[in-house]
Formats: structure tokens, sequence, C-alpha cells
């Protein structure tokens, strides 16, 4: 088995490694948000920053893999084509996000970051890596230097300068976060300039063997039968390698058919956690995750600030708060909309009827 066919498993290893990271991510942000744990702990600094590890994660191994796919210039058709099935992907969070949270849908999340970023990562790849390097750091420090109001209208906030983060499940802009591909696309084109990477040799029937890549066999001229012949060889000892060559134990062989699928998983595993989780609200109702006597008081004052008598309101604000936690009245409720249409509900049958 090939050098080259290993570094292809090794990568679907460390990706199916991302994936299983993103499972325990989203499956937490389910239990805060059906309230079975604390609400905000998804929202504390240290579980935002493991979200943001492994978004980072995602992003430098899609720079990565591009880096690779293309390592003898790029293939515009299997560029675009890849593109397209990423652009579709995030299409279809975006419109499943909105059915869903309609006042924070994901409108520029991780998949829609990959698409832009593998867009706009494309000069690179026709680059020397200290390029990639240096756009990716100016990336990383440009959110820092270049905000502006004038970023604040909905129409820039992909770009990541707006002087606020607007209110959506998953937010990854331009800026910084395609500063990670940059990276990826650097790190590679600098390990095959510096440490002679193994990497399948244009038009050859095979990959190659370990070693520098000279700069004759960059340039020799694919056939287009041997190239066909090619990725086939390479896809079938893929297929072998990961069974096989990156480790006989069953963690390994998992990690990289995770890997190997990663754009589908990501699609269906939020659906089905929050499937699961609706029936589990059913079965079994979680404690209601807000403080009542906090939701009681804020009752109150509004209801005495719009003219309501200090005593009927107290009362009544009571009654709701009561009600909603003996009926579970917000367990499993997503839209906001939604959990005000149950609290009202619920409020006006705890006013005092007119006599």
């Amino acid at each position: 088995m090939t050098a080259f066919v290993r570094r292809l498993a090794a990568i679907d290893a460390a990706r199916g490694l991302a994936v299983l990271a993103m499972f325990v991510f989203h499956f937490t942000w389910d239990l805060g948000h059906f309230g079975y744990i604390d609400a905000g702990f998804p929202y504390s600094r240290g579980f935002k920053l493991f979200g943001h590890t492994i978004a980072f994660a995602f992003l430098f191994i899609a720079g990565v893999c591009l880096a690779l796919a293309h390592a003898h210039g790029v293939r515009w058709a299997s560029f675009w084509r890849r593109l397209a099935i990423v652009t579709g992907a995030a299409l279809l969070v975006s419109l499943g996000t909105y059915a869903v949270f309609s006042n924070a849908f994901v409108f520029f999340g991780i998949l829609h970051c990959i698409a832009a970023s593998s867009l706009l990562a494309a000069p690179f790849l026709l680059l020397p890596w200290p390029a990639a390097l240096i756009a990716a750091a100016a990336a990383a420090l440009a959110p820092d230097f270049a905000r502006n109001p004038f970023f604040d209208a909905p129409q820039w906030w992909w770009t990541g300068l707006s002087t606020f983060e607007p209110l959506t499940n998953d937010y990854r802009p331009v800026l910084p976060w395609m500063s990670a591909m940059l990276a990826g696309v650097a790190g590679m084109k600098a390990a095959r300039a510096w440490g002679g990477l193994p990497l399948p040799l244009a038009g050859e029937g095979g990959p190659a063997k370990p070693g520098r890549v000279r700069a004759d066999e960059v340039a020799r001229p694919a056939r287009p039968s041997s190239v066909a012949h090619s990725r086939d060889t390479f896809s079938r000892e893929r297929e072998k390698d990961s069974a096989s060559r990156i480790g006989s134990s069953a963690p390994l062989r998992g990690l990289t058919l995770l890997g190997r699928h990663s754009l589908l998983l990501y699609l269906v595993h939020q659906p089905l956690f929050f499937a699961a989780f609706s029936a589990a609200a059913l079965l079994a109702p979680p404690p209601v995750a807000q403080d009542m006597r906090s939701f009681e008081t804020a009752c109150a004052t509004q209801c005495v600030a719009a003219g309501g008598k200090n005593e009927t309101c107290r009362a009544a604000c009571a009654c709701t708060a009561a009600e909603i936690a003996r009926r579970h009245t917000l367990s499993g409720v997503a839209e906001d909309a939604e959990r005000a249409r149950r609290i009202g509900a619920v409020a006006r049958e705890c006013l005092p009827r007119p006599k």
C-alpha cells in the first residue's frame, strides 16, 4: 500500500474525529435547548471555544484536501462540481433552520464558509505556500482592524466585519474563518515543498512512491486514459487501506468511515437529534430550564407598566409561572413566536374573569 493512500486514510480519520466532536457539541447544545441541562451551558465560554475548535478543524482539513486534490494544477471541473455540492448543502441548512428558527436561522454557517473560502482560496493553489500563509494571517487579523458600521447592514454580515454578531445559530463569516482554510492550503503546500510529501504523479497509473516530488514529475502532462485508471486505482487502494493499513482497530476504521461521509452526516445528524429529543420531551419531559421566579418578576413588572393593578398582576404572573412549570408548556419549543403564544395562552387562563 502506498504512502499517498495512507495519507488519504489519515486525513479521513482526522475528519472523522472532527465529526465525532461535532456530534458531542450538537448533542450537548440540544440538551440545553430542550431543557435537560442548564440552558446557558451551550453559550458558556469554554463550550463556545470547543465549537470554534471543531469549526477550525473542518476548515483546516478542507484546505489540506483542496491543496492535495489540485496538487498538479487546479482541476476546474472537479473544483466547480465540489463547490456546487457544498453550496447546495449550505442552502439546505439555511432552509431547514429557517423552518425551525426563523429568527435565528443559519444564513452563513460552516458549510457557507467552506464554499466561500474555497472560492477565495483557489488563486492560492497556484501560488507558493508563503502567499497562502500571509493571506491566512491577514484574514485572521482583519476583524480587529477593519470592523465598521458600514458592514452592519444584513447584506454584509457574511464578511464578519460588522460591529456586532448577528442573531443566528451558527455564524462562521469569511473573516476571520477563511484563515483556517488558507492555513490548511499553506500547510499542505509547505509539506510538499519541504518534506517531499507523497503525492500522486500526474498521468501515472498509480500513486507516487514516497520521496520528494520532482519538478519534472509535476509537469508531466496527464493522459486521459491513464488519469481515469489512476483515479480508479486510488479509490480501490483507499478503500482497502482504510480497513487495514491505518490500523486494524475498529475505532480507527470507524473514524475513516465517518470522515469519508462527513457532509452527509453533517446534514442528517441534527434533524435526527431534534426528532429524538422532541420524542423524549413527550415521554420524559425535562425540568423547566428558565428561572420561573425571574419570569414571574419580569411578568409582573411588565403588567404593572402596562397599567395593571399591582396585586392583580402579581397573582396572575404567579399563576402563569406555576402553570408553565406544571404543564411543561415550553418543553421542546424552538420558535420564539411559539413560546410567546403558549405563554400568552396560559396567562389568559390565569387572568381574573370579569364579574
